[in-house]
């Protein structure tokens, strides 16, 4: 496959019909339409090879085999309409090109998948690049520069909108300041004031902005600052044909009946000279009044007061009636304006100007010599270029001004410590009619081209140098010749730059000027055969003509000095010079946008447009300077799991996967200049991929026709000895009948009855006896046995009685003795000796906490039958009582916090104890109708239980030990509160523990919102543990052998390492998923709660590999969704084997199954539409239809997803109703429920291991 120059197409698809031997003047070839023709060909220059179909739609121009124009087109324009990707990686370069329509690929949910992902690993995206610079500046602490550039109606405005919105989002300031919406908040306003609808674009921005967004040590974004280039001031007063002035003035026209700009005296835009010239000042479906309220908001989110803002728009309100002053002739050198003129009166009276001087000066020009000045009257022409070039001026001030009080908006106080900066500027323009701008635009770009030629030289060196191979020459484009021509001495500028301060200087004395120095002595400038007032420059891009018309007035920027100061020279040298200074020093990244039609239709692509930008855009020089090098770039890695079935069983059998590469490169490609051993990569030269691929298709062929015929072969013996075995079948019936009579058959058939019913009669009879004897047997014996036992239990039972009566008789007489005498004398020391010991640590103790104590048996005591005790004594252990409940408060609160570790208690405990024991403290609490101590108890529970999650915010353990024990302790206060609808399964003496005093159901919510805190915070633990593994696990990870499907990535590279050991597995998944698990089980959380929080890891792992799919064109393949749908069933039979079914994790993983089964199922028929609409309900249309696009084929034998198939699918799923969303959400949380399970545990029954160190607790 070749190709060949088309007039329609630029290049067009071909199939050599007849082999080309060398000197053959013509090439038999067949095009894509079926004709053959005899192409002429220069054996010279033979015509481009076409690459593999396997390698078109590369997410990465360089990851082709053949680079050259034709297959840069050809996949982008494949990626483009077929794949519905408007984004392509070219090495260095994001080529993005305008959809012409909005599409889902730009939320904060894309903005979180991108975040922390090296380039290459995902889909080529603007917020990868963006991505790629705020990684490279935190990491090397180094200044970065995003470049975005274009022509009218590429996209270049909204591009770089979207890299500012990627660093506001991911970098997100600690301040209440809102940096990050003021600096998203000044591209309204610039759009506003900068931006124009012209015949390409109906939002073109009409200047270059190149904005710095500065970021702190923590590289969180701390302000900004704009700097503004080439506004096309001439707009103000002249528009083209279906052109539009800036938006800002048709914003205020629309606005101009709203009360507060009724002083303006506004009115439509078809009033107004400066806004009508275009024909149409209306933008189908733009809402101006809107804009105008939009503009005004972001002017104060800016901080920018009220009166600011109405001092903008007089400025703009006198700018229109300035336009609209009538100047009138009078005679053929004098002009005069009507005293009774009301748009100039206005004018006047909104910027406070002398009617008279304005009226007077606006006519008449004042001309200064040595000896004298002298007032000369303009003609009505001068006059009206007088008014237009002071109305620029004011425009062009204000603008500025505009621009300065926004960088204000954005200053900051803290200190800069690196910063990234984002230009969005015009590309290389040509038009029919080129003048100043174009000149200066083409000259920026000159410049710009510059830089990026030298830094893709850089680069290119630095990848030989880190790889450690031999660095050659490369020639590529140098364009220094042509920026000399335009900047150096004597050049085009300076040329100007002296005309401009010659009293009578002329445009046509410059041009004579150019072309005496230039004309045959600069192969870079020409002039034009039929005209003599212009000249040609030969840019890097294309050949340019420029009027020479206008450029001395341009370049002076003249408003005579009575209205304005004169500026003496251009500050466009000096800012380009700044901005290139600023780029240097930073290290670039650059976003080519590319527009693919002229008629802004979306998807359609025009071929011949497209070729013109990416001549113009630097793209294909990059990818011609990457081709006379080795453009085929292969990890080591990826070169073996895509070529290993080439490779020899004995090569297999070595450990050292880099050598294996370099054995079998060197025996499958002779030619060893054809390759390079790096590093960590392999670099080919042009072609030889595509020979590896043929090699490997060779193979793969090779043994399906292998398989196909072994299967083949074993299905025709298979029916062969069935047909056998049928036949002999056949013969033995039919042989067997002849030797068999009619009467033999009948006789041997009943002496088989006979036999059957003599033989069936005798077993049962038998069968009868012995079954009647056996009953006798048995029921005999076990009569016998019962009696005896019987007996037996009579016996040890009256035994039983009388010893107990005689035990417990024997015991109250010795205890009754015993505390006679010792109770009296033990009592009144105990208590003193506590008493004192209790002031003293009462004394060391700061904490106020709350528990039950051992002295709750001796309250019990005072409070009962020991009448000797003196009053005075009672008095005393009451106060005793208070001072001791406070310091064991902080014992218990302490251990049970600050102490307790969940691996080393969770052992041989009942669930939930330290819940139960916290519980058994508020009914001791109630057991003293204390309310007090019951709420300074549940307070400080709740504090604690707060505190200890705080400090443990992390620890995965530690906040399922806790949520296990909240939840236990919230149980125990329902299943005890008394209330019927919780005391339902309660045991008798269960239902005696319950409160008796208090409703604790207020501190139950309480408790009830710390516990879906603490489940949030444990789940987010979870969460990430185990989303680092879900990508490189449930995607990338190969497990099933044979599937392979790595492909060249190009420039952009995944992996840089040979070793893969300890990238994360499916097993890995599985093995943290256990972990949890256990972990759960080990601290008693509920079945219930467990099932909940593996539903929501369940939900995460399918959400983060189904949205990683959407954005990896590179996984969705048929082998690929074999391999997700194996990784599903080891989540579900993970899931049986915990026996968790039930907890409906498995139907969270369904949109992730119904995507691989939409990467395996056949997509060609009707049927196959119908099929795909009814079994994928779980996704939706924009989800399927995007699956469907990026669908790759890995090897030939797959085929790509029509066109008209996906339009078909997308049809029959215009009646679903879906959220028209491509990405999940991945930070959803199903709703907690916390249900109610009764405790079978009596309280009781309840022993406190001695590893709580807990022994002051006495039961009561």
């Amino acid at each position: 496959m070749v190709w060949i120059p088309d007039n329609e197409e630029v290049w067009q698809s071909a199939e050599i019909t007849k082999n080309y031997k060398a000197g053959d003047r013509f090439l038999q070839v067949q095009l894509e339409d079926g004709t053959e023709i005899n192409y002429p060909v220069d054996p010279a220059a033979l015509p481009p090879l076409r690459n593999p179909d396997i390698l078109v739609g590369e997410n990465d121009l360089t990851a082709l085999s053949y680079l050259h124009e034709p297959a840069v087109l050809h996949n982008l324009k494949i990626r483009f309409v077929e794949s519905k990707l408007i984004y392509t990686y070219s090495g260095i370069i994001l080529v993005a090109i305008n959809p012409y329509k909005q599409l889902p690929i730009y939320g904060d949910a894309i903005i979180h998948a991108y975040s922390g992902q090296n380039m290459g690993d995902m889909d080529p995206h603007i917020f990868a690049v963006a991505e790629e610079a705020y990684k490279q500046m935190a990491r090397n602490n180094k200044n970065q520069s995003i470049i975005v550039s274009g022509e009218s109606g590429a996209g270049k405005t909204v591009s770089a909108r979207y890299t500012m919105r990627y660093f506001a989002t991911v970098s997100k300031s600690t301040s209440n300041a809102h940096v990050e919406d003021k600096v998203l908040a000044s591209n309204p306003i610039t759009e506003a004031v900068g931006n124009a609808k012209t015949t390409r674009n109906d939002n073109s921005s009409r200047f270059g902005k190149y904005t710095e967004i500065s970021f702190d040590q923590s590289y969180r974004i701390i302000g900004a600052n704009m700097r503004t280039y080439l506004l096309e001031k001439s707009r103000v007063v002249f528009q083209s044909e279906n052109e539009r002035n800036y938006h800002i003035f048709y914003q205020l026209c629309a606005s101009a009946m709203q009360p507060e700009f009724q002083h303006l005296k506004l009115g439509s835009a078809e009033k107004f000279n400066y806004t009508r010239m275009g024909g149409n000042t209306v933008i189908e479906g733009v809402d101006d009044r809107a804009n105008m309220v939009e503009t005004q908001k972001t002017f104060a989110l800016l901080g920018l007061k009220e009166d600011f803002q109405m001092d903008i728009f007089k400025t703009l309100a006198a700018i229109l009636h300035l336009g609209n002053v009538e100047i009138t002739a009078v005679g053929d050198e004098r002009s005069s304006i009507s005293p009774e003129d009301s748009h100039l009166n206005m004018f006047c009276e909104l910027l406070d100007l002398n009617f008279d001087k304005m009226t007077q000066w606006l006519c008449h020009r004042k001309i200064i010599t040595t000896s004298e000045t002298v007032i000369k009257p303009m003609t009505k022409a001068q006059a009206v270029n007088a008014r237009d070039a002071l109305a620029k001026k004011i425009y062009s001030h204000l603008f500025d001004f505009i621009v300065e009080r926004i960088n204000q908006a954005l200053q900051f106080t803290g200190k800069q410590h690196t910063f990234i900066g984002v230009l969005d500027i015009y590309g290389f323009e040509t038009f029919d009619v080129n003048s100043f701008e174009q000149f200066c635009i083409n000259y920026a770009n000159e410049k710009l081209q510059l830089q990026f030629n030298l830094h893709v030289f850089k680069l290119e060196q630095e990848e030989y140098m880190k790889e450690d191979i031999p660095w050659t020459l490369i020639d590529f484009y140098d364009n220094q010749p042509v920026i000399d021509l335009i900047e150096a001495k004597m050049g085009i500028l300076e040329l100007l730059d002296e005309e401009c301060l010659l009293p009578h200087g002329t445009d046509e004395n410059w041009l004579q000027k150019l072309y005496n120095n230039f004309v045959n002595k600069n192969a870079l400038f020409e002039k034009p055969r039929m005209s003599n007032t212009s000249f040609i420059i030969q840019h890097f891009a294309d050949k340019v003509e420029y009027k020479c018309e206008g450029f001395l007035e341009k370049n002076r920027d003249t408003v005579y000095e009575v209205l304005m100061e004169i500026l003496k020279e251009s500050k466009f040298r000096s800012s380009l010079s700044l901005l290139m200074e600023t780029l240097n020093a930073t290290t670039p990244h650059y976003v080519r946008c590319i527009k693919p039609n002229d008629e802004k239709q979306p998807f359609e692509f025009d071929s011949k447009r497209v070729a013109q930008q990416l001549r113009a855009c630097g793209v294909l020089e990059t990818i011609r300077i990457s081709a006379q090098s080795y453009p085929s770039r292969w990890t080591y890695i990826e070169f073996f799991s895509r070529y290993s079935i080439l490779m020899t069983q004995q090569e297999l059998s070595l450990n050292d996967k880099k050598q294996i590469c370099k054995i079998v490169l060197q025996r499958l490609i002779q030619d060893p200049n054809q390759y390079q051993f790096g590093r960590t990569k392999i670099f080919f030269r042009a072609g030889q991929v595509a020979y590896l691929e043929k090699l490997r298709s060779d193979k793969l062929r090779h043994a399906c026709i292998m398989i196909q015929k072994s299967v083949r072969g074993w299905l025709q013996r298979k029916k062969f000895l069935r047909i056998k075995q049928a036949a002999v079948t056949i013969q033995q019936y039919f042989r067997g009948q002849q030797a068999i009579t009619a009467r033999a058959l009948k006789q041997t058939w009943a002496a088989i009855i006979i036999q059957k019913y003599c033989r069936g009669y005798l077993v049962r009879k038998l069968c009868q006896l012995i079954h009647v004897a056996a009953v006798t047997i048995q029921a005999f014996t076990r009569g016998f046995l019962a009696r005896k036992k019987y007996r037996k239990m009579l016996e040890e039972h009256k035994a039983v009685i009388l010893q107990k009566y005689a035990r417990a008789w024997l015991a109250r007489r010795r205890f009754q003795n015993i505390r006679r005498f010792v109770s009296n004398i033990q009592l009144s020391y105990r208590v003193q000796r506590l008493q004192k010991k209790i002031e003293e640590q009462v004394r060391n103790t700061s904490q106020f906490m709350i528990c039950t104590v051992f002295l709750s048996y001796l309250f019990f005591a005072v409070n009962s039958k020991l009448n000797n005790v003196s009053m005075h004594l009672s008095l005393s252990f009451s106060e005793l009582h208070f001072k001791s409940f406070y310091f064991y408060i902080i014992i218990l609160i302490t251990l049970l916090y600050a102490d307790l570790k969940p691996r080393g208690v969770v052992v041989n405990m009942i669930p939930g104890l330290p819940a139960h024991i916290l519980f058994m403290c508020v009914r001791y609490a109630d057991y003293l109708n204390d309310a007090d101590m019951l709420k300074s108890f549940i307070n400080v529970t709740i504090d604690g239980i707060k505190q200890v999650v705080k400090e443990n915010s992390e620890d995965f353990e530690m906040l399922s030990f806790w949520l296990s024990n909240t939840y236990y302790f919230l149980n125990c206060l329902k299943q005890y509160s008394g209330e019927e609808e919780f005391m339902k399964s309660n045991t008798p003496r269960q239902n005696k523990n319950c409160l008796k005093h208090f409703d604790l159901s207020e501190y139950r919510q309480i408790l009830s919102d710390l516990a879906i805190r603490i489940y949030h915070q444990f789940i987010i633990v979870m969460e990430n543990n185990i989303q680092p593994m879900i990508v490189p696990g449930m995607l990338e990870y190969e497990s099933l052998q044979g599937i392979s499907g790595l492909k060249p990535t190009g420039f952009r590279k995944r992996s840089s390492s040979i070793d893969d050991t300890d990238t994360y597995t499916m097993t890995s998944i599985l093995q943290q998923l256990s972990y949890f698990y256990s972990t759960m089980c080990q601290n008693g959380l509920d079945s219930e709660l467990l099932k909940q929080a593996v539903k929501q890891l369940f939900f995460l792992i399918g959400a983060v590999t189904l949205n990683s799919l959407f954005l990896r064109k590179d996984m969705c393949s048929c082998r690929k969704g074999m391999q997700i749908r194996c990784n599903i069933s080891y989540l579900e039979e993970w899931l049986k084997d915990k026996n968790l079914q039930s907890s409906n994790a498995k139907e969270t993983l369904e949109p992730l199954a119904q995507a691989a089964w939409l990467l395996q199922v056949k997509k060609i028929t009707d049927d196959d539409a119908k099929e795909i609409c009814e079994h994928c309900t779980s996704l939706s249309t924009v989800q399927i239809v995007k699956i469907l696009n990026s669908y790759t084929p890995i090897d030939d034998f797959e085929k790509r997803v029509a066109p008209s198939f996906v339009r078909k699918v997308q049809a029959m799923l215009n009646n679903r109703e879906d959220v028209p969303q491509l990405m999940l959400d991945t930070k959803y949380l199903f709703q907690v429920t916390f249900p109610f399970t009764p405790s079978p545990h009596a309280l009781e029954m309840i022993q406190v291991p001695s590893s709580f160190k807990l022994g002051f607790l006495t039961r009561v």
